[in-house]
């Protein structure tokens, strides 16, 4: 127990190549918050200006030397670099250092590993780990073993990583069997509301942003809520009723990074499957992030990555109570708000049913007086926008917004 309650030690290494030097250094914090939500303390940072990084080690021979320097000063577990590594090269900075050597990649998979909580969550992690380890297990006998545990090592499982490749191909092959038939249950699950009629948000943004506590808020949904980064992985869908009786699901999503590693963006293509189909894209952001450009533009990136950047965006700028300086936002439409506030949780409702109006198609119906239970569907289906009684024709002429194949369009 107590090699569990211990948090290592660990030095974070940053090479400079071509980036501005406000871009790195933001990296550097981040790969600091990673560390910490990894359950680590930094105790020291090696950063290098070069060119390009070595081919052998990544640092250059002197950095590498101080390096080791620093490692046996500081008493150092383990060594995180904010980059992705080749086999090679970890195998030769674990030779130098004699101490373990991860990546920012390897760092974010122990995360993702540290926080899934539903089997397929669990699976699709493994999966990424397995992905990501692979290339890495020829001559890694020595480095793994070195390894031991703690940062970089949960997931798997340290005897799985020692057995041959062969092994770790039929674990990869398995996992994918399992995870295709967990995608055909979220399928059909998808196709249900989507044969439903009802209108589907979908909330994205760069971890952090504030989704979960925006949902908790709207929903009573209850999910994990912690400032630290990746704390929701597992997506999440809960049913809100707007203020003017429609109903509408919303599904939280993992959160995304700079530098998202691709073996999770793959792994996690079922999740993110989603939010692929809603009518509309909630794009959560933390207004008062000190590198916000990026990480709107990183998130925006990933939407074109995964064929999403079509569907309809409404930008929310989160956390506007923590605005020390002038705000200007980037993209529109937008509301800026906090989460925490209840006036401001109105006013997304209202801006809600105006940007759903539009993207839905206009009706009009007549529904007969004593037919009640229609009038309620309608509210639950639609955005009504009037409702009025024909004396003559003892019916309600119901005029409002529906989705496009719903059975009210052309009524």
């Amino acid at each position: 127990m107590e090699t569990q309650e211990k948090a290592e030690r660990v030095i974070l290494v940053g090479v400079q190549t071509t980036e501005a030097d406000y871009s790195f250094n933001y990296s550097l914090k981040e790969l600091e918050q990673l560390t910490e939500t990894a359950q680590g303390i930094v105790v020291g940072q090696i950063t290098q200006k070069r060119s390009r990084a070595d081919s052998r080690t990544y640092l250059g021979k002197g950095k590498i030397e101080e390096l080791m320097q620093l490692v046996e000063e500081l008493e150092a577990d383990t060594v995180i670099f904010n980059h992705e590594l080749t086999p090679a090269q970890t195998r030769n900075i674990q030779d130098a250092v004699d101490t373990k050597v991860i990546d920012r990649v390897q760092l974010i998979l122990d995360i993702f590993a540290m926080h899934a909580q539903s089997k397929e969550g669990k699976l699709q992690v493994e999966l990424a780990q397995l992905q990501y380890l692979l290339p890495r297990l020829a001559g890694q006998g020595v480095n793994l073993s070195r390894l031991g545990g703690g940062i970089g090592t949960r997931g798997p499982g340290e005897t799985k990583l020692e057995t041959d490749r062969r092994y770790i191909r039929n674990q990869i092959t398995d996992i994918r069997r399992e995870l295709s038939e967990t995608e055909k249950h979220r399928a059909r699950t998808r196709k249900q509301r989507q044969e439903s009629n009802v209108f589907q948000i979908g909330l994205i943004g760069y971890t952090n942003a504030g989704k979960s506590t925006l949902l908790n808020k709207l929903t009573d949904a209850g999910t994990y809520e912690e400032n630290k980064l990746f704390a929701t992985l597992d997506p999440l869908t809960r049913q809100l009723k707007l203020p003017s009786g429609l109903n509408v699901t919303i599904t939280d999503t993992v959160g995304f990074i700079q530098d998202l590693p691709t073996q999770l963006i793959e792994a996690f293509h079922s999740t993110l499957e989603e939010t692929r189909g809603v009518d509309l894209l909630l794009h959560v952001v933390d207004a008062s992030a000190e590198n916000m450009v990026e990480h709107e533009r990183t998130v925006m990136n990933l939407l074109i990555d995964l064929e999403m950047d079509h569907l309809p965006l409404l930008t929310i700028y989160n956390k506007s109570d923590l605005i020390t300086e002038p705000f200007y936002p980037d993209y529109f439409p937008n509301i800026v708000m906090s989460a925490k506030n209840e006036a401001d949780i109105h006013l997304l409702l209202d801006q809600l049913m105006e940007k759903i109006e539009e993207i839905m198609e206009p009706y009009r119906v007549e529904v007969p007086a004593d037919e009640g239970d229609t009038l309620i569907q309608l509210k639950q289906e639609t955005q009504i926008a009037t409702q009025v009684y024909d004396e003559e024709k003892n019916v309600y002429v119901v005029k409002g917004y529906a989705k496009a194949k719903s059975k009210w369009i052309g009524e």
